[in-house]
């Protein structure tokens, strides 16, 4: 089992639903958040402002989190060259949940 996260602007999120429901990924989290980082200066004291940002995690197969990396690559367009779409993987070693008999969580 694979955990996918996505950052993007907040401008891209069609783009990312667009990509997860052509993927056929039916289940995922979507949080706001406010990202930080390096940029051209704004406002009065010069600091950068914060980005409008978004992440979506789902869990999935491998397979299926193989084909999500593979079409965030071939993303163009995006709000921000300077901040893309991008994607993480990460492997899911173990799982739990409460009063649940779920045979396959128990065999990863």
């Amino acid at each position: 089992m694979k955990m996918m996260l996505l950052t993007y602007l907040e401008g891209d999120e069609e783009c990312v639903e667009r990509l997860l429901r052509t993927l056929g990924v039916q289940m995922y989290s979507q949080i706001s958040m406010e990202g930080h980082g390096t940029g051209s200066t704004a406002g009065w004291y010069g600091e950068t402002a914060p980005y409008r940002s978004r992440m979506v995690f789902s869990f999935m197969s491998e397979a299926q989190a193989t084909r999500v990396l593979d079409e965030v690559r071939s993303c163009t367009g995006v709000e921000d060259p300077r901040h893309p779409i991008r994607a993480f993987e990460l492997d899911v070693t173990r799982t739990s949940a409460c009063g649940c008999a779920d045979d396959e969580q128990d065999n990863l």
